[in-house]
């Protein structure tokens, strides 16, 4: 059996929607910040399908968040500590308290709260993810950060201590804020993923990345 609604009830539930659609739009315009609590899911979401229909990696840079559109590429730094990572939205949630965003374990790792379970966070939207290159460089990166001095010494760390004279700082501009990025270039993925394990094993928070 339909429910059956009053005129004034109709415009009401009318005008809530599009309340929220506008909300969702606005929020979702590049440049836009939003901050909050940040949590992360892994194992027992691992291999399961996300709300967009992709099966849920906890090892990919992803999130979930309850509005955003999916696809959208969003920055992510912790307040505490300010590493940022860079992750897309393919799930909705969190789901629990005022929290505002589901980090993947890989993107928590790289941010330095998978111990805590939860940081205050800040969430640029930078809008949706770029097509591939039709010729793919890779570099491996080792950390990211509002604060250029942390990058700094992050560089000479990998150029003096372990001989990575090829490791740089690049800086990633947004309507509102920088972000410094230091990375490492190889030629191939296997080049990739031999630095990314030696400097794991070293006791770095690495990923690869395909540019």
């Amino acid at each position: 059996m339909r429910a059956r609604f009053g005129p004034a009830i109709a415009l009401a539930l009318i005008m809530m929607v599009l309340m929220s659609s506008c909300v969702r739009k606005v929020a979702s315009r590049p440049g836009n910040v939003l901050t909050g609590t940040a949590s992360w899911y892994g194992p027992d979401f691992h291999g399961k399908l996300t709300s967009n229909r992709e099966i849920y990696n906890m090892y990919d840079l992803t999130a979930a968040h309850k509005t955003l559109p999916f696809g959208t590429q969003v920055m992510v730094t912790n307040m505490l500590n300010g590493k940022s990572v860079q992750v897309r939205i393919n799930d909705r949630g969190p789901f629990v308290g005022d929290r505002i965003l589901d980090l993947s374990y890989a993107a928590a790792r790289l941010l330095g709260m998978v111990g805590p379970g939860t940081a205050p966070v800040r969430i640029e939207i930078l809008g949706q993810a770029s097509p591939p290159a039709a010729m793919p460089a890779y570099s491996v990166q080792v950390g990211a950060f509002v604060l250029r001095q942390n990058a700094e010494t992050l560089v000479r760390k990998l150029v003096e201590w372990h001989g990575y004279s090829q490791a740089k700082l690049s800086m990633f501009q947004t309507e509102s804020q920088v972000y410094y990025r230091v990375r490492i270039p190889a030629a191939s993925m296997a080049e990739a993923q031999d630095i990314a394990q030696r400097l794991a094993g070293a006791g770095f928070q690495v990923i690869i990345l395909e540019e």
